[in-house]
């Protein structure tokens, strides 16, 4: 891919890694419609980080994009796919094109209320974690795995794609999202624990963000939602339950 901002494709295949120019980091978003609420999270971004901080954002379809128009410059890029793509699969396209050690999966809904991107960059230097995010926890072993409970800041088994902050060579090496991943939801859970088994470690810490209405969420259809939710989880459970030797120390 070249150093254009704008680029448009019809699959995700045909997308190339963004070359001549390297960041200290990069913000990875998927957006799917609303596509004014995400140029509110972008705004948001560049109001709190520098310029060697990139952002990077697919848009899944065809939706009209002149609300992101102006937000096009030197350090933000939008790659359409016209043909539409699964989450996991989009996610592990904006790892592998990312032009930084360091990628962000961010949702739209997220926005920054101040610098997150200092602490969470200087906790990845420190290479104890692969992995850094807002939201996450601990897998619930008295409820056989079926859900995840909120522990505050510290290690954790599982961080949510609101805002989660990688080390782009572990997750790729981890393989990193699952491609049947085609919904959001517990796609970040089954990727958490990748990372997990492949010995790497996760960080949860407080971080000035904020969470908008989340479209992926409450604007998708709920019939939809459910089964696709269901069927990643069905993923995790299948996979992971009872491998409680990869899991973070209990707190």
């Amino acid at each position: 891919m070249s150093n254009a901002p704008f680029k448009k494709y019809a699959r995700i295949g045909d997308l190339r890694k963004i070359t001549g120019i390297e960041y200290q980091a990069t913000i990875a978003m998927i957006i799917d419609g609303f596509c004014q609420d995400a140029a509110l999270s972008i705004q948001s971004i560049k109001a709190n980080t520098p310029a060697d901080i990139a952002i990077v954002a697919i848009i899944n379809g065809e939706h009209d994009i002149s609300a992101l128009e102006n937000e096009i410059d030197e350090r933000t890029y939008f790659i359409q796919i016209t043909g539409g793509v699964g989450w996991g699969e989009a996610a592990n396209a904006l790892l592998k094109s990312a032009p930084s050690p360091y990628v962000v999966i961010m949702d739209p809904s997220t926005h920054f209320t101040g610098d997150a991107m200092t602490p969470v960059l200087a906790k990845l230097n420190e290479g104890e974690f692969v992995a850094v995010g807002w939201r996450g926890g601990l897998v619930n072993l008295e409820d056989d795995w079926r859900s995840v409970d909120d522990k505050g800041a510290g290690e954790v088994d599982v961080l949510f794609s609101y805002f989660m902050a990688l080390n782009r060579d572990a997750a790729v090496e981890a393989n990193a999202f699952n491609i049947r991943a085609i919904y959001y939801r517990n796609a970040d859970i089954e990727f958490s624990l990748k990372l997990r088994q492949a010995q790497g470690r996760l960080w949860q810490m407080e971080l000035p963000l904020k969470q908008e209405r989340h479209h992926g969420y409450y604007d998708t259809d709920e019939a939809y939602r459910d089964e696709q939710s269901k069927k990643n989880y069905d993923r995790i459970l299948d996979r992971f339950r009872g491998k409680n030797e990869i899991l973070a120390p209990r707190r």
